[in-house]
This record gives C-alpha cells, sequence and structure tokens, in this order.
C-alpha cells in the first residue's frame, strides 16, 4: 500500500492547506467549549463580572477592603486605580462619567488602570478574600463571629482594632476558605463586585446581556470559520482523491498496455477491470476520508486531552474508561471483519468474470439451451459477494449503536459525578459542561479513527492488487536502443529459435530457423496445436524467445524499441477485432494520416469495398463494440484493410482467411500479389489453397519444422505436408498441380 504513496506528491501543496485548515477547524472546535463554560459560569452565574476585579469602585468601598489586607497589597492594588473625581473633571468628561456612574455625583470613585493580565490576576487574587469578608460584614453574617455589637459600624470598629487583634479574626474566617478552590473564591467575591456597580449606579442586567450576546457572536463566527475550512477541506481532499484516482487509472492501464501475453495469462481480463474501477474506487473514498478524518481525529483527540489537562477537574479518568470501552468494540469488530474485507475484491472479480463470460458467449448459451445452468453459476457468485457484503455492512451497522451507547453513557457517568463536585462547590456548572463537551470530542477522535481503521483493510487489499498490476514485472522489456538499417526492408530471420511458456516445462517450438524476404510469400502450416501461431507471435513480441533470435534487417528484435518494431509490422489476428466508431475509424486505426484514396485502395485489395458500398453511409457506418454488427468475413476483411492501410514492410496474417469462401480468398491473394510486391509476407494458414503459390512453406509438427520448400517439393519431400494436403484435396487434383 505505502508504494502509491509516491502517487500523492503532486498534490504536496494541497495536503499542506488541508493540514493547515484542520488545525483551524480543530482550534475552533475546541475554542467552542471554553466560550460555552464562560456563557454558564460568567455570563449566567456571576451575570457578565468576569472576575473579582472591579473595573470601577468606590473609593470608601476599598478603603473597608484595605482593612482585611497587608500594606504592600494594598499600595500595588490602589497604584493600579486611577482616581475619578467631579472635580477634576471637565464638563464634557463628567458628563460622560455620569452617564456610567451616576453615584460618583456624590463620592470619589476609583477606576481599573491597566490592561495587563498578569497585574489583573494578581489584583483577582488579592481581592477574592476581602470582598467575601466584606460581603459578609455587610450582611450581617460574621457580626456574631467576630463579636461585634449589633446596629453598629463594623468596619469603624474593625478600623480601630490593634493589628493583631484584627489578624486573628481575618484569619478565623480565612480558615473557612481553606478548602475552597481559587476559582470558587473568585466566583463567590463576584458578588460583592455586583453588589458594588449597583451602588455606583451602573445597569447590571445590561451588562450581563451584552456579555452574553458578545460571547454568542463570538462563538458563532468561531463557528463559521469552523465550518467555512470544513467545507475547504472537503472541497480540497475530493480534488486530492479525484486526482489521485485519475492518475492512478491512467497509469493503471498504460501499465496494462505494456503487458506481453505473459501478464495477461497471469492476470484475468476480468480481474484488470475490477482492479482499474472498483479497486480504485476504494482508494478515492478512502483518500477523502484520510484527509477529512485521519488528520483530523488526533489533531482533535490531542487537543482535546490537551484542554480537558487544563480544566479544574479530576475527572480524567472518565475519558480513559470511555477510549477503553471503545478500542474494545473496535478490536472485537476488527478482527470480525478483517477476514471478510480481504475476500470481497476476490468475490466482485468473481461476479464480473461471471458476467463477462455470460454476455461473450450469450449465442453459445441460448443455442445450448444452458441460460439456466449460468443463471445458477451467477447466482452463486452474486450470493457469495452479497453474503459477505451483509455480513461486514451489518458489523459496520452495529458499530455506531454501540458507539453511541458508550457516548451517552459517558455523558451519564459526567453529569453524575461532576454535579456532585458542583454540590460540594468543587467545580462550576460551566466547568462540568465544558469538560463533556471536551470528552465527547476526545471519543469523537477515537470513534473516527475506528471508523477508518474498519475501512482500511478493504482499501489495503484494493491498494495491494493496484500495486501488483503497476509494479509488475515486465518480462518483455522495452530498452531498446538500435536503429534498423536504411538500406534493408523487411527482411525476417528466425534463428534456432525455440519458445517455452512461463511455468512450462517442455517446448512449445523448438529449433525453429528460416528466413523470410521482401517481395516473397512465407507460409506455415501443420496441425492443430502444432505451434503455428506461437511462432509468428513471437515477431511482434507478443512473447520473447526462450532460446535463439529473430532479426528483422539483420537487428535482433530484442535491441529495438518495441514501437519501432511494430511500425515496420502489419498484424492481422486470427480473430479479427474492431472497435466501435465508423468504419473509416478502424481503417485508418494503424495510420491516422492515411488519405480516402489509401483507404478505398486497401478496401478493394481486401475485398471489403464490395460490401461497404453496400451502406448507405459507405465509409461512416458505424461499427458496434467488437464489430457485432458485421458478420465474420467481414470483419476479418476490415481486420485486413486496416494492416494493408499501415503499409508496412511485414504483413504477418494470423489464419486471416479462415471465414472467407474461396472465391474471395482466391481474389483477395491475387490483388495482394499484384499490388503488394515489395511487403515481406508471412501466412499461416490451414488451407493448403492459400498457401500453395507461396514462395516457400515451412510445416510445423509438434512445434518442429519437419518441412520446408515449395508445394511441389514437400508434396515429394515431406509426408506430414503430404497427409495434409490429401485430407483437403484428392489425389487427381494434387497430381493435376
Amino acid at each position: 500500500m505505502f508504494k502509491l504513496t509516491k502517487y500523492l506528491k503532486p498534490f504536496i501543496a494541497s495536503i499542506t492547506i488541508v493540514i493547515v485548515l484542520l488545525f483551524i477547524q480543530a482550534i475552533s472546535e475546541l475554542s467552542l467549549p471554553d466560550y460555552m463554560s464562560n456563557i454558564v459560569n460568567v455570563g449566567i452565574q456571576q451575570g457578565g463580572i468576569e472576575n473579582s476585579v472591579p473595573k470601577i469602585i468606590r473609593e470608601s468601598e476599598l478603603e473597608k477592603l484595605s482593612i482585611f489586607m497587608n500594606e504592600d497589597d494594598y499600595n500595588f492594588v490602589k497604584e493600579n486605580y486611577k482616581i475619578i473625581n467631579k472635580e477634576y473633571l471637565s464638563e464634557k468628561d463628567l458628563d460622560k462619567y455620569l452617564n456610567k456612574y451616576p453615584s460618583l455625583e456624590k463620592e470619589t470613585l476609583l477606576e481599573i488602570n491597566t490592561k495587563d493580565e498578569d497585574t489583573l490576576e494578581k489584583i483577582n487574587s488579592l481581592l477574592s478574600k476581602p470582598e467575601l469578608i466584606v460581603l459578609g460584614l455587610e450582611s450581617g453574617e460574621y457580626n456574631e463571629k467576630m463579636n461585634l455589637p449589633e446596629g453598629s459600624d463594623p468596619f469603624e470598629i474593625l478600623s480601630m482594632l490593634p493589628k493583631e487583634n484584627l489578624n486573628s479574626m481575618v484569619e478565623s474566617i480565612d480558615s473557612q476558605f481553606d478548602e475552597m478552590p481559587e476559582s470558587m473564591l473568585k466566583q463567590a467575591s463576584v458578588s460583592f463586585v455586583k453588589n458594588e456597580y449597583n451602588a455606583i449606579g451602573m445597569d447590571t442586567d445590561k451588562l450581563q446581556t451584552n456579555y452574553i450576546i458578545i460571547a454568542g457572536l463570538k462563538m458563532l463566527g468561531i463557528a463559521f470559520i469552523s465550518m467555512i475550512a470544513a467545507v475547504i477541506v472537503g472541497l480540497i481532499s475530493s480534488r486530492i482523491a479525484a486526482g489521485l484516482s485519475k492518475n492512478l487509472r491512467r497509469d493503471v492501464f498504460e501499465k496494462v498496455t505494456s503487458f506481453s501475453n505473459a501478464e495477461f495469462d497471469k492476470f484475468s481480463t476480468a480481474s484488470l477491470i475490477t482492479r482499474s474501477t472498483n479497486d480504485i474506487q476504494q482508494i478515492q473514498m478512502l483518500m477523502v476520508l484520510l484527509f477529512r478524518i485521519v488528520f483530523y481525529a488526533p489533531i482533535l483527540g490531542i487537543g482535546g486531552i490537551l484542554k480537558v489537562l487544563k480544566t479544574d477537574t479530576n475527572m480524567t479518568w472518565v475519558i480513559g474508561v470511555g477510549v477503553i470501552l471503545i478500542l474494545v468494540l473496535v478490536g472485537t469488530l476488527f478482527s470480525l471483519a478483517m477476514p471478510k474485507f480481504k475476500s470481497v475484491q476476490k468475490l466482485v472479480d468473481k461476479v464480473n468474470l461471471v458476467t463477462r463470460e455470460s454476455l461473450i458467449g450469450m449465442l453459445v448459451i441460448r443455442a445450448f439451451s444452458t441460460e439456466k445452468y449460468e443463471e445458477e453459476k451467477f447466482d452463486k457468485a452474486n450470493k457469495d459477494l452479497t453474503r459477505t457484503n451483509l455480513f461486514v455492512n451489518r458489523l459496520m451497522s452495529s458499530m455506531m449503536p454501540a458507539m453511541m451507547f458508550i457516548m451517552n453513557g459517558l455523558t451519564i457517568l459526567i453529569v453524575w459525578v461532576g454535579s456532585h463536585q458542583v454540590d460540594l462547590g468543587t467545580m462550576q456548572v460551566g466547568d462540568m459542561m465544558a469538560f463533556m463537551q471536551y470528552a465527547m470530542q476526545i471519543i469523537m477522535s477515537f470513534l473516527m479513527i475506528s471508523m477508518i481503521s474498519i475501512m482500511l483493510p478493504r482499501a489495503s487489499v484494493s491498494a495491494n492488487r493496484i500495486s501488483e498490476v503497476l509494479f509488475t514485472d515486465l518480462s518483455i522489456k522495452n530498452n531498446g536502443t538500435k536503429e534498423f538499417p536504411k538500406d534493408k526492408k523487411g527482411i525476417v530471420e528466425y534463428k534456432n529459435v525455440s519458445f517455452k511458456y512461463p511455468g512450462a516445462e517442455d517446448y512449445v517450438i523448438k529449433d525453429i530457423s528460416f528466413t523470410a524476404k521482401p517481395g516473397e510469400t512465407t507460409a506455415i502450416i501443420g496441425s492443430t496445436g502444432s505451434g503455428k501461431s506461437t511462432l509468428i507471435n513471437l515477431m511482434p513480441r507478443f512473447y520473447d524467445v526462450t532460446k535463439g533470435s529473430i532479426t528483422l534487417d539483420g537487428v535482433d528484435i530484442k535491441d529495438v524499441e518495441q514501437k519501432k518494431l511494430r511500425s515496420k509490422i502489419g498484424y492481422v489476428p486470427q480473430k479479427g477485432i474492431l472497435f466501435s466508431g465508423t468504419i473509416e475509424s478502424n481503417l485508418k486505426y494503424g495510420m491516422e494520416n492515411a488519405s480516402d484514396k489509401d483507404i478505398e485502395f486497401a478496401s478493394k485489395i481486401s475485398q471489403a469495398t464490395e460490401f461497404i458500398e453496400t451502406k448507405p453511409e459507405k465509409y461512416n457506418t458505424e461499427i458496434s463494440q467488437g464489430g457485432s454488427n458485421v458478420s465474420g468475413g467481414q470483419k476479418q476483411r476490415l481486420s485486413i484493410a486496416r494492416a494493408l492501410v499501415k503499409k508496412p514492410e511485414v504483413y504477418i496474417f494470423d489464419d486471416s482467411f479462415s471465414a472467407l469462401d474461396f472465391k474471395t480468398d482466391s481474389n483477395l491473394r491475387k490483388a495482394i500479389k499484384e499490388n503488394i510486391k515489395d511487403a515481406t509476407m508471412i501466412i499461416v494458414a490451414q488451407r493448403i489453397s492459400t498457401i500453395k503459390d507461396a514462395n516457400q512453406i515451412i510445416v510445423l509438427d509438434e512445434g518442429k519444422i519437419v518441412g520446408k520448400g515449395t508445394h511441389k517439393e514437400l508434396l515429394d519431400s515431406c509426408e506430414v505436408y503430404k497427409q495434409i494436403a490429401l485430407s483437403q484435396l484428392s489425389k487427381e487434383e494434387l497430381m493435376h498441380e
């Protein structure tokens, strides 16, 4: 699977953008619980007041706080406030301040004069306890504990006490706050700030509303950024996956076109089709999910864990429980699904194979009335695939409810544990809600990775199958560098050629030697299975010789580029193959720039003109896929014409006249002899009448040459040839010849 990673190199820039956007999306997602926590803690519970530091405070009230602070702390706090007195303000500034702080009319106020976060945090810590004490004294809560007379001003009495007595009183009150976390102290002391704002004349309801609205708008903005990032990531990921699939399909097709027959024997056609379509589709789906989930899940999960560790809670163990449960669930499903995923693609191959065989052989199936048998064969392959897919899909469908059960169970557990901590005063409600969201994000990240881990085996199988095609070592190497000489045209020589199929023990042909010259016809004949087609398939390098060599114009065909070799050869296969298009496009297949005169001339020689001219659209007549709308003889004549249009130096006819009647066969050979005089002709045939005029006839028997010569010479010298001739012609006809 990792071999295919090189195909991602063209998309490095896009992948980098995706990763950056995923970080933006994750940071945005992880920020939302904090804002929600602030809305609950600050906006709702604290009335929009963020901490114990009053933005504005009466000078007299700060003096009360100073009673419970040491001198250095008090001086530090006071130096960060500026005095606002109506006597020293201009009329314009006075109006502005009076609108905000009406009590300025009666008394001097102090306004915070710093925005430094560290300074504000220190002031917050210094003021929280004194504010709680002052709040308690003003409400009368501590009067009894401090033995203060009822109805007296506690602050006036305390200010007159000796420092030692005052400190002992403060320490007794401070002991009540020892078990409270600092966050709870700060939240409780906010009540003092709220009371102070009310006393100054500020609209605390508006303050609360503004805080909630602003925090809500920030959440909407962050959510919008997250959404935009997610949309762009989805778009880019889809483009990367589609581009990768396009490149894979292109390279797979190019690789397949370079296969020799040996590679086609290794990979079935049905399997190659599945690998080029379904398997690449699996990789495309994985790529989309890879960038949108696999990269995103760790960022979200690790970020969630870091956020949880920063929260002031002790419920991290809850997340550990959830992760362990998910890993157990995924491990179980993975072990059950993995073997099935490996077999799915093979079963898809099987369905394709059965379907392709049935469609190609439909006429034979109908002729033998075996439709029922073929239906049962397809039904079996289809049911096997369906059964496996159902098993996998049921596992996948059971995974989501199980995951949701775990997540909902964790939510209940967090609420149960968190509510007790809220009741004890060790946790705020907003913190519990934020923790719950972080826990869900962490669990969701594991869930996403788990879902990918279920899909990964099938994609991995597909990737391996594609890699098998792309990285198959070709048995026929196309690394020739030699050029054909210009002074020779079409001299073909087989020198002690032997060949056996890959993996076979016995040679199909052995010690074959002959020379085919320009302007002459070399015919090859022999019984079925004697190696005739194999012998000529070595010439265009559909296979490579096992021993010996084949030369064209004195150059070993292995030493030249395949394209240059095949440009010199006009090959007509035993089975005529046409492509969808028109008659003209098929005839120009080997030479796109051929003129109308060339294709008409080739059609006339191949005896195809007689049926082309009867078509309403003549050369523009449509040809169906595989030439299914023309007869076998017409298909064969068009295949011959296609080779003639190319005007090669060597013609190879692999039993290409078998579908022609004797008259058409005779006329075609006569036309070729009269019009094509300089080319080398190599003909494989079964009919004696087709080859009897050849300059030399090679007789094969069990892969060996048992006769070589003209028709007359072989009748006298080769028993095998004579027997073939007698099976087709009478003794009188042979004697006459």
